[in-house]
């Protein structure tokens, strides 16, 4: 008997590991649904079938306030319709989706049998035996809706995720999604299968995550397609200066993370922390410029000609800036050089040191009684010691906050400058170190401590030096009295 010899073939792996639960997405527009209940949780179910353009009939013989709100308000999409009597089985006829918020097992255990019979997806709330489906967590930047589930297993960790992948997909998305939804017959009609159309959709892609949708790139999404583009076209390269903030990776702004997420190539200084570049995209090559005083640094000329290479080679370049790059970071340098050569540009503010100082101490730099100014100074000149052009005598007045930035080589000799001025040696002062990281230290004395060198500012961390009465007899946890 010849038997047939078995050809060697390469395993066919899994193309898709196990899921918990399938997503799947209804187009209720114009459909019936049934919500039963009069309750917070059944409003909130209710508004949310709504919002897709169902007809919602709620069964429910009283509502909680904020359902009543909800009815009397109506529906930014969809209707309501409000039935003040208990609910039977022939109301499930004909229904798209039936929502229950019973009182008891055996009221979910009916309304599940009588959903089921005449073949509605049921969902009875808080009661998972009971439910052929699960609302998950919505980020909505409609037409692009994410749905995010546990399968019921832990809903606060599905919110939690919800709101980490809100801060990635900034609202303006909606509108690009709406415009590739214009311009799709166009290009299945224009361009080839294959490379060309999946070049310009990447394009389209690249451009709305970058910024929100104007005329002018739109037009020129749309003259590509007339050109029927088939190779690769450069775009104009971007540079985002960002605030990476102090240190703690959570007080960067949505807007910050969102440019970390798009970019190409990041651009970060030494004090910036590795939990903040955590949030950047994965693919991002990251290129440290370090610049700190006293140090061997980057010169600002090398930094500027790299920026203007990678803009020009069509990189979406972020200048990764700790604190506020508007505040001592030297971006006014910046801003200039790459508008002069007509470089494309964003600044994304950031949290200064001197609020994450005040922040740390828990006091106010503006507090009512005791300041009604505030100065951020720098303490070292580009030579190395005290600034000559500052208004030292402006900068002793008793109702005014003054935040050194940059001071700890030249504490001693600020304090006695000021001394010298006439500004008390009483004057509290507060000094924080490495603020915003895990290593903050924070001490406290008075202008006479800062000038004997009892606060010891030259350790070689950051130094912030806070100087005014609103530092005054705080009781800061975790701070120490220079001894």
């Amino acid at each position: 008997m010849n038997i047939a010899s078995r050809q060697p073939n390469e395993a066919s792996p899994a193309r898709i590991a196990p899921l918990a639960v399938l997503p799947v997405f209804f187009d209720l527009s114009g459909k019936r649904a049934i919500v039963v209940g009069g309750t917070a949780a059944a409003a909130w179910k209710a508004e949310l079938l709504a919002a897709n353009g169902a007809v919602v009939h709620v069964h429910a013989k009283t509502l909680c306030d904020t359902f009543e709100e909800l009815v009397r308000g109506g529906a930014s999409a969809g209707s309501f319709v409000l039935h003040r009597r208990f609910w039977d089985e022939g109301d499930l006829r004909e229904a798209a989706i039936a929502v229950c918020d019973a009182q008891d097992d055996t009221e979910a255990a009916r309304f599940f049998a009588a959903a089921e019979l005449v073949g509605v997806p049921v969902n009875v709330i808080d009661r998972p035996r009971f439910c052929q489906f699960q609302f998950g967590a919505v980020i909505n930047r409609s037409p692009v809706v994410v749905g995010v589930s546990t399968a019921g297993a832990a809903p606060v960790l599905g919110q939690a995720i919800r709101r980490r992948i809100e801060t990635l997909l900034p609202p303006f998305l909606a509108g690009w999604a709406e415009i590739a939804a214009d311009l799709r017959a166009s290009v299945m009609l224009k361009l080839a299968p294959g490379a060309p159309r999946r070049h310009f959709w990447e394009t389209f892609v690249d451009r709305a995550f970058a910024a929100a949708p104007s005329d002018p790139n739109v037009q020129e999404l749309k003259d590509d397609i007339q050109r029927g583009v088939t190779a690769e076209r450069t775009l104009a390269g971007t540079v985002t200066l960002v605030g990476a903030g102090p240190g703690d990776a959570d007080l960067l702004t949505l807007k910050a993370v969102r440019a970390l997420q798009a970019a190409d190539v990041i651009l970060f200084d030494d004090l910036v922390s590795e939990h903040v570049l955590e949030r950047a995209r994965r693919e991002a090559k990251r290129i440290r410029v370090g610049k700190r005083g006293g140090r061997r640094s980057c010169r600002q000329e090398d930094i500027n000609a790299l920026m203007l290479k990678l803009a020009r080679d069509g990189k979406r370049v972020v200048r990764l800036k700790s604190g506020d790059p508007m505040i001592f970071g030297r971006a006014g340098e910046e801003i200039a050089m790459l508008q002069a050569h007509g470089v494309m540009l964003d600044v994304v503010p950031g949290v200064t040191a001197a609020s994450a100082l005040a922040a740390a101490l828990g006091t106010s730099l503006t507090h009512r009684d005791h300041a009604g100014a505030v100065h951020f100074v720098t303490g070292r000149s580009c030579r190395g010691g005290l600034p000559d052009d500052l208004d030292w005598r402006a900068l002793t007045d008793p109702a005014a906050t003054t935040v050194f930035y940059m001071g700890g080589q030249t504490a001693r000799e600020i304090a006695g400058r000021l001394i010298d001025l006439g500004l008390m040696p009483e004057t509290p002062v507060a000094a924080g170190f490495s603020i915003g990281c895990p290593q903050q230290r924070l001490k406290r004395s008075d202008l006479a401590g800062l000038a004997s060198g009892e606060l010891n500012c030259t350790g070689g961390q950051p130094v912030l030096i806070g100087i005014g009465r609103v530092f005054e007899k705080q009781a800061f946890v975790g701070m120490e009295r220079a001894a």
